[in-house]
């Protein structure tokens, strides 16, 4: 059963990274979110959607950038979309972070 829901989403899928601004040598821990799919509704949605189509919030928490919600056909769907779209999105942020492991050491991305 996929939530049919208002409110933010509870978070089913966790990755932690840790980041610095381009130039710095700080790391900063945060975490990588994935919602648990919900049904789109007129309420929760700004874009066309058919009768069954889902999202799942994808969340930066610790890093300020704003969460993005990733729309699929069905709950699977949107699901695989936001896990698949994980990298592609930190790939985009890279111009502005560098994005490593937990250990603060080892880049995230290979150069």
């Amino acid at each position: 059963m996929i939530a049919v829901t208002t409110a933010t989403p509870r978070t089913i899928a966790e990755r932690k990274l840790t980041y610095a601004r381009k130039g710095e040598a700080g790391r900063t821990p945060f975490s990588v979110c994935v919602s648990e799919p919900f049904l789109l509704t007129p309420d929760n949605s700004d874009v066309e959607f058919a009768d069954g189509a889902a999202g799942c919030v994808l969340s930066f928490e610790g890093l300020s950038e704003k969460a993005r919600t990733i729309h699929g056909g069905d709950a699977v769907q949107a699901l695989e979309l936001a896990i698949g779209s994980i990298d592609s999105h930190l790939k985009w942020l890279s111009k502005k972070y560098d994005f490593y492991f937990p250990d603060g050491e080892e880049p995230y991305f290979e150069e």
